[in-house]
């Protein structure tokens, strides 16, 4: 089955609605879907629910969605980097949601993996267990986090056959395989596209029966922060 589109509007048409919820893979700026981020700031689908690492720059991946004001509330484990998330959410216009790092990532994957929920220590006796259930094994109290199922995955690769089986690149692969699998629909950008067949079986990293859609483009790939020496 080839998945592939022409471009990102193409491969997002059909998919976007008002009020959805989104699971995007990436770290920082590293390994984000930019541009199907990118379609969908041009669609203009508003009150979105997005469960992400972090939430961008200001001016660029997801930061550029809380820019036009599509965003209602993020699921995240970070958010600095960013002036406009602290804006928004400080002036109650957007909705937070805290999860640790290890504990936001484990509930993509759980969420893909068909299980309502999980315990976990992490985070017990802090605010991020606060109206969750508790429970106690071995005599340490453990809390409650449930899976995520998004209405729509999107995620960043770089090398794919016509069939959706992805590679990811080195620290790029991050958020992008369990957000990919907890989406009921997932699209993926990539940087190269090969036949089916190309691809060494031992090298994918994520099976193409979690990917419905597929685009090739070439991303910006913007570094989040630069830092160097003089010369001696």
């Amino acid at each position: 089955m080839n998945k592939t589109y022409e471009h990102p509007q193409a491969a997002l048409e059909g998919l976007l609605f008002d009020g959805m919820f989104l699971a995007a893979g990436g770290f920082g700026l590293c390994g984000i879907p930019e541009l199907l981020i990118d379609a969908i700031r041009n669609a203009g689908t508003k009150d979105l629910t997005i469960a992400s690492n972090n939430c961008g720059v200001d001016d660029f991946g997801l930061g550029m969605l809380l820019k036009t004001k599509q965003i209602k509330k993020m699921i995240s484990s970070y958010v600095g980097e960013n002036a406009e998330f602290m804006r928004q959410y400080l002036s109650g216009e957007l909705e937070l949601e805290f999860n640790p790092q290890g504990t936001l990532a484990e509930r993509m994957r759980a969420g893909g993996a068909g299980i309502a929920g999980f315990y976990t220590k992490t985070g017990v006796g802090t605010v991020v267990t606060e109206g969750k259930e508790l429970k106690t094994f071995n005599g340490d109290a453990y809390v409650l986090e449930t899976g995520i199922v998004a209405d729509l995955s999107i995620v960043k690769a770089w090398k794919a056959d016509t069939s959706g089986n992805l590679v990811f690149r080195k620290t790029a692969r991050n958020f992008n395989p369990p957000a990919a699998t907890c989406g009921k629909i997932c699209v993926a950008e990539v940087e190269e596209l090969v036949p089916v067949g190309s691809l060494d079986p031992d090298q994918i990293h994520l099976p193409g029966i979690y990917v419905h859609r597929l685009i090739q483009g070439k991303q910006e790939k913007r570094i989040e922060q630069r830092t160097t020496r003089a010369a001696a």
